[in-house]
């Protein structure tokens, strides 16, 4: 309910009451928290954000799954609640490339469990959408569940549900942080001491955030919607309409619920190939339109919204309309709709605007409790679409620990607010790359696409090595990463019978040298660039116990051994996959790969230790050389007094030790299936380790090695890669991870796990292969058996040692058996496959343990 009167005090406090603020507000009220306060600049429920002035579609595919989980969830949620009227939503293609895309959809929805994806016709579209023109269009994507929200009749409900407090025309004027933690709420009409906030500010994201002293990568840009006058068409579907805060009559928006029955049940529509989408209002059409250059606002320039104007609508600009600006489009919003909705040539418009939506460096929102500051939660980035999802996420996340929606525990990798590196915080960095997601939305982005500003940001110490011999970069993180090299294009004429030939959509930014370089590390030695990963050190007469406390497995270990683990969340689910090495009595490396974000996973350890374990995150701060292969003691042993006999270092175990006069870290594991070996060494010394490795291995013939072949390999061998095939949505057990938890000791999550175990595991990861075909499965496609889909695939690339393509896939137990006849479709095609045990390669580890 709202109030007038403002608290001095409360548990919560929600500095925004959008639709991501109101979600968060109503799930924290189904989890029973109390004294819960939501505050808003704007009045309510018309606050004056993105939520009141968003068109309200909702369309809910897309290749990421907690996007189109988030999604279905809202989308029923908001149905239940008589706000959302399913329509269904098409979209239309004009290119054979979309009809692709369109193809790409429907095995998206079906991997997610979106019911009854369809590809259309250009006849059957206009079934549905007879205003569309079907000589404009190839044919159409049709999701049934699909539709579009009544924003303001959503905020209100959310209010009248919820058991918090609501205050609108409440400014905040400043956070309060002391000793790391949140103290209270600044605002113009007083303090408001907390336990805990969220910003849920969206559009002023960036300047909430500044407040506390943290640099949020929000970034405002302003996006085209105009609203027809009356169609002849349409007659007959009147709607009320409702007065926007700015004075302009937007038709059609009074509650859903109210006025289904006025309005013809024509799905939304979008049009890709031109940037567009559009709706009924009424008798009445809405046009959105991305078909025009980034008009990116300044974060600090949001302003404020005033009675007689929100700051989030900006004056409407004509130019971006009628001529073409958009750098990937050749017509402009107003000629491609003409084309495509012959009935809107010629009409005038009753309302117009530049609404103002934000984005992130890497498209994807922004969640959880940041690092810097205790008690402070972000729910930023959020649309319509997706905000009931989310906010029941953040809710669970805040109340149990646990991020999860009905269906189970979400995989967070991709939202956490911590995922961002430091140099994400910079003003012109985050508005370029959220300007190139702006220009993304409609795009079609290849598979490996790769940004080509702002980038060697960050580079290991071997990069000058690295460009002379031809390395293929890709970005990620701000770390520059060699996929391969062209120097070892001489390989592939080597290996031309063992690397089969790629193309179409699965062949795009990939390379055969990636495949030479996996057949050469497995009969040679090659160097791998590791820098990019990370070693979080844990000292103190404590950091013993305090590991063990956070590990999955049993770290009390002598000095020198090594040993893998997982770290938990209350809920039994994966954190992060770690290598755990203990250095001296007190003194512990704990070491992740490159898909686990120390921001993430460090920030874990640092807020759980005691007084009396120094835990410190050291991204960069070592160089670090994966030395893989066959040959790889011969090469080492060439260049250290050390002994790196089988005896004398046998696998799993640690040595402080010097690679010629470079002093090392050497751990012998291997990501790769192979003998080998990591070397750390202090980034100041990385030049020298690899130039000391690279002379005296010439004779050996060792080579380069990029990230192409490590995943290759890796799926060879069934190594897990964190964000990939085992996330905070995966369980050890599922995850065939049973050997890295060790029951027997108490550590975080395993109560979780004892119940999980108890209650049966119903799914598990295996691996598959393709029974006939040489094709590379690509993530997010859907396993079948009989027709039906029973999993998707989490990861897929061609297995060169083995000569075979592979695809890993979480399956119900009933159909994980080895021998299980399956199917996998992808671009189109359906693939037979069969579920195979792993390893598939060297299953008796004899190449790693010699």
């Amino acid at each position: 309910m709202s109030q007038t009167q403002l608290p001095q005090q409360a548990e919560t406090v929600i500095i925004g009451a959008g639709a991501v603020g109101c979600s968060v507000a109503y799930h924290l009220s189904e989890l029973g928290a109390e004294d819960v306060v939501v505050v808003d600049q704007g009045p309510l429920p018309v606050t004056g954000g993105s939520s009141t002035h968003a068109p309200g579609i909702m369309f809910q595919t897309s290749p990421s799954k907690i996007m189109t989980k988030t999604a279905y969830y809202t989308s029923r949620l908001l149905k239940d609640a008589g706000v959302y009227d399913e329509v269904g939503g098409i979209e239309v293609a004009r290119s054979e490339d979309r009809m692709d895309f369109l193809q790409r959809r429907v095995e998206h929805a079906t991997s997610y469990g979106l019911p009854d994806p369809q590809l259309l016709t250009p006849e059957e579209v206009t079934e549905h959408l007879p205003l569309v023109n079907a000589e404009e269009i190839l044919g159409g994507y049709y999701s049934p569940t699909d539709g579009r929200v009544d924003g303001v009749a959503a905020l209100q409900w959310y209010i009248e549900q919820s058991d918090a407090a609501f205050y609108g025309h409440t400014e905040v004027t400043d956070l309060d942080v002391a000793g790391g933690s949140v103290q209270a709420v600044e605002t113009d009409r007083g303090r408001i001491d907390c336990d805990r906030c969220v910003i849920a500010t969206n559009n002023w994201g960036y300047q909430t955030g500044k407040m506390a002293g943290l640099d949020l990568p929000i970034a405002p840009v302003e996006h085209q919607y105009a609203v027809t006058e009356p169609l002849e068409e349409l007659a007959g579907a009147s709607a009320n309409a409702r007065v926007d805060t700015d004075g302009m009559e937007i038709p059609g928006d009074s509650r859903i619920a109210e006025n289904m029955g006025k309005a013809p049940h024509r799905p939304v529509g979008r049009d890709q190939d031109h940037s567009l989408y559009f709706r009924t209002h009424g008798d009445r059409i809405g046009l959105g339109s991305y078909n025009h250059e980034t008009l990116s606002v300044d974060p600090d320039a949001m302003g404020k919204n005033r009675e007689d104007r929100q700051a989030s609508v900006r004056d409407f600009t004509a130019e971006h309309w009628e001529r073409p600006t958009h750098p990937d489009r050749d017509k402009s919003a107003k000629q491609a709709f003409e084309e495509l909705l012959p009935t809107v040539e010629g009409r005038e418009f009753a309302a117009t605007e530049n609404g103002i939506f934000v984005f992130t460096p890497d498209g994807m929102p922004v969640l959880g409790e940041t690092a810097q500051v205790d008690g402070l939660w972000t729910g930023l980035a959020i649309w319509w679409t997706h905000s009931g999802g989310y906010g029941k996420i953040l809710a669970e996340w805040m109340e149990t620990g646990v991020p999860k929606l009905p269906s189970g525990p979400v995989d967070t990798g991709g939202i956490h607010v911590n995922r961002f590196e430091p140099h994400a915080g910079t003003k012109e960095y985050f508005v370029d790359r959220g300007a190139t997601q702006y220009r993304q939305v409609y795009s079609i982005v290849e598979p490996r696409w790769q940004p080509d500003d702002h980038r060697g940001l960050r580079r290991s110490p071997f990069y000058s090595q690295q460009e002379d011999l031809g390395a293929e970069f890709v970005q990620s993180g701000g770390w520059e990463s060699a996929q391969w090299y062209d120097s070892n294009e001489d390989l592939v004429e080597r290996y031309a019978e063992e690397i089969p030939e790629q193309d179409g959509w699965q062949a795009i930014n990939r390379s055969p040298i990636e495949g030479a370089e996996h057949l050469h590390t497995r009969e040679h030695v090659s160097l791998f660039d590791m820098t990019s990963f990370s070693s979080i050190s844990v000292e103190g007469a404590e950091a013993g116990e305090f590991l063990q406390r956070m590990c999955s497995n049993d770290v009390d270990i002598d000095v020198g051994q090594v040993r893998y683990s997982l770290l938990l969340n209350e809920g039994g689910t994966i954190l992060a996959d770690v290598t755990v090495v203990r250095l001296g009595a007190e003194e512990y490396m704990v070491t992740t790969g490159g898909g686990n974000s120390p921001g993430i996973h460090g920030t874990w350890l640092k807020e759980h230790a005691p007084e009396t374990v120094s835990v410190t995150i050291d991204e960069g701060g070592q160089s670090t050389i994966g030395l893989w292969g066959p040959k790889s003691r011969l090469l080492l042993q060439r260049v250290t007094d050390a002994d790196v006999s089988n005896a004398g270092f046998p696998y799993f175990r640690a040595k402080r030790m010097y690679v010629g006069d470079v002093p090392v870290v050497a751990l012998r594991v291997s990501y790769v299936g192979e003998l080998g070996w990591e070397l750390w060494a202090p980034t100041e010394y990385g030049a020298k380790l690899w130039e000391t490795l690279w002379e005296a291995g010439q004779d050996l013939d060792v080579r380069p090695m990029g990230g192409g072949a490590l995943e290759s390999m890796r799926l060879e061998k069934g190594y897990r890669l964190w964000g990939t095939d085992i996330d905070t949505d995966a369980n050890p057990f599922a995850a065939g991870l049973p050997f890295a938890v060790d029951m027997d000791t108490e550590f975080v999550g395993r109560e979780a796990l004892v119940e999980a175990r108890e209650a049966g595991i119903d799914d598990r990861i295996v691996p598959l292969t393709l029974d006939d075909s040489t094709d590379i499965m690509l993530s997010g496609r859907p396993v079948l058996k009989d027709g039906e889909a029973i999993g998707y695939v989490q990861a897929g690339d061609y297995g060169y040692s083995i000569g075979e393509s592979i695809a890993y896939t979480y399956l119900p137990a009933e159909h994980a058996e080895h021998g299980t006849a399956v199917q996998i479709r992808c671009e189109g095609e359906t693939y037979d496959a069969t579920v195979r045990e792993e390893p598939l390669f060297d299953p008796g580890r004899e190449k790693i343990i010699r």
